[in-house]
């Protein structure tokens, strides 16, 4: 409570002299702020979905199908959480965020690096998000090779977050990050447990007399 008493203060501080409008008042900002921490959570699923599924293996009681479905659904709601984050980014009038600095990396005025690699990564979920949509009509080296670039976007996102987040330095700021982070290192862990299991045991039977 004294974590979340500090930032209103903080707001109160930073918007009370000119928060005559929606526009400019701490709404938006709280709205950015939200939206930006869900939509981490999302894309770190996501992403460790998109991980465990590149190994091709499905538990006896959860079926490959169903994977696929959680998920695409989880992603799809991934890019509203997005969408949602980049309109209160732009529309909020307290930082200078234009709307194609949303879509051009490293040409903002504010914090240019830092939003670059928003940018980036909005542009590079863009890119897979049509690829996806449009799949039926492609050959699957070049929908694979552009959906690969979902992990560049999830690492490109997560350094926007750290840089330029709010509440990024915060104790529960911080635990989620690296948290996100940590639970995509075990997500490429199990993968290539399970794809080494099965060639340790083939090797084994192989070996036997």
């Amino acid at each position: 409570m004294a974590g979340a008493g500090g930032d209103i203060m903080n707001a109160s501080v930073m918007y009370g002299p000119r928060s005559t409008s929606l526009l400019n008042g701490p709404e938006l900002w709280f709205a950015n702020r939200a939206t930006g921490m869900v939509l981490l959570l999302l894309l770190t699923f996501s992403t460790m979905l998109g991980v465990l599924a590149t190994a091709r293996v499905s538990p006896r009681h959860w079926p490959r199908m169903l994977s696929q479905g959680l998920h695409r659904n989880v992603s799809l709601l991934a890019v509203t959480f997005l969408a949602a984050h980049v309109v209160t980014a732009v529309v909020d009038t307290f930082v200078d965020i234009r709307w194609y600095d949303a879509f051009l990396p490293f040409a903002g005025k504010y914090m240019p690096l830092w939003l670059g690699f928003g940018s980036l990564a909005l542009d590079l979920i863009i890119a897979v998000t049509a690829t996806s949509l449009l799949r039926h009509r492609m050959s699957h080296r070049p929908w694979r090779t552009v959906h690969v670039l979902a992990y560049a976007a999830w690492g490109m996102g997560l350094l926007h977050g750290l840089e330029m987040g709010t509440d990024a330095h915060t104790a529960w700021g911080a635990a989620i990050n690296y948290g996100c982070i940590a639970a995509v290192f075990m997500a490429v862990l199990v993968r290539f447990g399970l794809l080494v299991r099965p060639r340790l045991v083939t090797a084994r039977l192989q070996a036997q007399p």
